[in-house]
């Protein structure tokens, strides 16, 4: 065994070069002051100071999500963990590989109610994958080298490791990650055969089959998300996706039947509906997905692939469960059927797919164009369009805003497609769009925003400003809380509760304070203009404030409490019968 003797902030220096970080994120204080200063003394790893420490882990997710790898982030103790507390939730709803460093109180401190003292382990129990409180130094290197292992593995997700100040001044001994091996965590990569071999089977004899997937597929590698284009397109059926896993099949494709859920597509919604076996990989049957349980593809046979065994038959019952990695799972399936030779009983799917174009030309996503006022959609087109060709990634913040892009921004590979997802926080665009930027520095890096959510996190401008991150925010600014206000309009007799924003900043002139670009449409004829000079902008950060209609709706819509097939079209759709009373907890 090659021991090495180090302090033990110079040990977390090590640990984390030999975990492959390049980009810390963090906030210094007191708790943590011996570990910034060992990374004072390097330059390998590179530290991009944040304003808040919430800021830090969604930067930390934006750069994990678009890059595979795991993201690490540095907080002091007490106000720097718990502020720390919502990003790492975020990270655990969506399945982010995160690493969050604490710093703590002494350890002859810890229970005293000393200054800037928490219980980080306890507060963050709930948040996280996993969490350790190191108390002795010996333990450190091993200790973080299993984060990570834990972080990356089986379903992905953050951990903490909370490291008392002590610790960080004593010398201890280093031990590289080939030596160490968790005890008891081995998660499941490849699934059951028999359970592959059922699944084929049924897939073979669907009539009106239907690929449901998630974020899995892409937590899984660009392998998996390869793996399940083959596939798809090996058996012709048609493909829809959760809000997290767009992009792991190529939304240019003709067999993509778009997003599937609360504002997905009619098609998508309608093939979920009415489909007599569905294929799940890699999703978790989440509430804005199934909406009504009782009436959610009342007629299908469910296959469920996951790594994880706990979300097998925890919302919706199965019938055929496989326990593995999305990839490993796929490789199996597509070497099976080819080798048996399957194929699909081609009447019958041409039937179905019959009966799915004629739910397309429906066109769900279309909206009453005006020269008079400028549509979010109409923006998120021209927006779609000057991106055509060019490398590009998308965070957005939650609301409205983040609807429409899923539904007018397209992507044709994984990775590109950064959001807030399971927990829905207002305030994440901006500083995952800056880890994505860091990560990938000549691409361009656009956070579609709402005025409101911007807001939650504008500080970080001063962060891309420093680091140089040419992010582009590009807000479409209704002056209101949009989601907010449209739930208001049909669940609430229109009575819009503090969902108008009284007092907003003029974004050109906030832009400018900070030495970035400003940039505003205000009427349809600008928008194009004002696109095509955010993008020739590639050396600081460019805010652009388009004024969007502050009445537009995003539609589709499926009310809570109610079925895949009863969908709001748009506004002349009544909404007093939009929602039943017990679906409205729903919302």
């Amino acid at each position: 065994m090659s021991e090495q003797k180090l302090t033990g902030a110079q040990i977390v220096i090590k640990a984390l070069k030999d975990q492959g970080v390049d980009i810390i994120f963090g906030y210094p204080g007191g708790a943590v002051l011996p570990i910034y200063d060992a990374l004072f003394q390097q330059n390998d790893l590179k530290h991009v100071l944040v304003r808040h420490e919430q800021a830090a882990v969604h930067a930390a997710e934006g750069y994990a999500r678009s890059t595979g790898k795991v993201g690490c982030v540095l907080v002091t103790s007490g106000p720097g963990a718990t502020n720390a507390v919502t990003g790492l939730l975020d990270a655990l709803c969506d399945s982010i590989p995160l690493v969050c460093l604490s710093g703590q109180v002494p350890t002859h401190l810890i229970g005293n109610d000393a200054f800037q003292e928490a219980d980080t382990t306890g507060i963050t129990r709930p948040c996280t994958k996993h969490n350790y409180l190191v108390k002795d130094v010996d333990n450190l290197a091993r200790t973080l080298h299993e984060a990570f292992y834990v972080a990356r593995s089986g379903r992905p997700g953050p951990v903490l490791v909370d490291i008392p100040k002590d610790v960080q001044f004593a010398d201890g001994t280093y031990v590289p990650p080939a030596e160490v091996k968790h005890k008891t965590y081995r998660p499941q990569v490849k699934a059951e055969m028999a359970r592959i071999e059922e699944a084929i089977e049924l897939i073979a004899n669907a009539k009106r089959p239907v690929f449901y997937t998630g974020g899995g597929v892409i937590n899984a590698g660009p392998f998996a998300a390869k793996l399940l284009t083959q596939f798809v397109k090996t058996t012709g059926f048609p493909i829809t996706s959760t809000l997290m896993g767009l992009g792991a099949f190529p939304a240019s494709d003709n067999q993509w039947l778009g997003m599937l859920g609360m504002h997905g597509t009619y098609e998508a919604n309608l093939a979920m509906y009415e489909c007599d076996v569905m294929i799940n990989i890699g999703a978790r049957f989440d509430d804005r997905v199934t909406g009504k349980l009782s009436a959610f593809s009342p007629g299908s046979k469910k296959i469920h692939v996951d790594i994880d065994p706990s979300s097998i038959n925890k919302n919706v019952a199965v019938d055929i469960p496989i326990v593995g990695d999305c990839g490993a799972v796929l490789e199996d399936m597509l070497r099976i059927w080819k080798a048996r030779a399957k194929s699909p009983d081609k009447a019958a799917l041409k039937e179905w797919w019959g009966k799915i174009e004629g739910w397309r030309a429906r066109n769900c996503l279309n909206y009453n164009r005006t020269e008079s006022v400028i549509k979010p959609q109409y923006a998120l087109e021209r927006l779609r369009e000057a991106l055509r060709g060019k490398d590009h990634y998308i965070t957005t913040e939650v609301g409205q805003h983040q609807m429409w892009a899923a539904q007018f921004l397209p992507f044709d590979e994984p990775n590109r497609w950064m959001t807030s997802g399971g927990l829905g926080t207002m305030g994440y665009g901006l500083p995952a769009a800056i880890g994505a930027q860091l990560a990938h520095p000549d691409a361009i890096v656009v956070d579609v925003s709402g005025e409101a959510s911007f807001l939650m996190n504008m500080q970080e401008i001063g962060t891309a400003v420093q680091y140089r991150a040419p992010v582009k925010i590009f807000i479409l600014n209704n002056q209101y809380m949009g989601m907010v206000r449209q739930w208001q309009e049909l669940l609430h007799g229109s009575r819009y509760s503090q969902s108008y924003s009284e007092a907003l900043p003029d974004f050109v002139k906030l832009a400018e304070s900070w030495g970035c670009v400003g940039l505003r449409a205000t009427t349809v004829a600008e928008v194009d203009q004002v696109i095509e000079k955010m993008l020739a902008v590639t050396d600081r950060p460019c805010i652009i404030d388009i004024a969007v209609d502050p009445k537009e709706n995003c539609f589709p819509m499926i009310p809570g409490g109610k079925a895949h097939n009863e969908i709001l079209f748009g506004p002349d759709d009544s909404p007093s019968e939009a929602t039943p009373e017990d679906g409205m907890v729903l919302v």
